[in-house]
């Protein structure tokens, strides 16, 4: 039997911290960041890793105080043809934040 595409949305959910501690995730794709930084310039949750050369979140999983500034990371990160490889969800209700490039909250994660 073949194998089943990964739902995003799902990702990281086995280990999580309860939702109502953390209810915001981030779904990054690591392997299409381009390495511009801007991420890293924007939220305290960001920095680029010197030996990779690409971007890393200090947390994947960020209460509600961090929401705005990640939200921010995955706005103005360049990458995929300007939609972004940094997704922000509600895991309350699997909805994409950010980028949110076709308006509807769908996830925009390219796999």
């Amino acid at each position: 039997m073949p194998d089943e595409p990964v739902d995003p949305s799902a990702i990281g959910e086995r280990d999580a911290p309860p939702v109502s501690e953390k209810p915001y995730k981030i779904i990054f794709e690591a392997n299409k960041c381009i390495a511009a930084g801007k991420c890293a310039e924007v939220s305290d949750n960001w920095s680029m890793n010197i030996l990779s050369g690409i971007a890393e979140p200090e947390s994947y999983f960020i209460t509600e105080d961090e929401l705005d500034s990640n939200l921010e990371a995955a706005e103005v990160c360049p990458a995929k043809k300007d939609r972004g490889v940094i997704h922000v969800v509600d895991r309350r209700t699997n909805e994409e934040l950010a980028p949110d490039p076709t308006g509807d909250g769908t996830l925009s994660v390219d796999w």
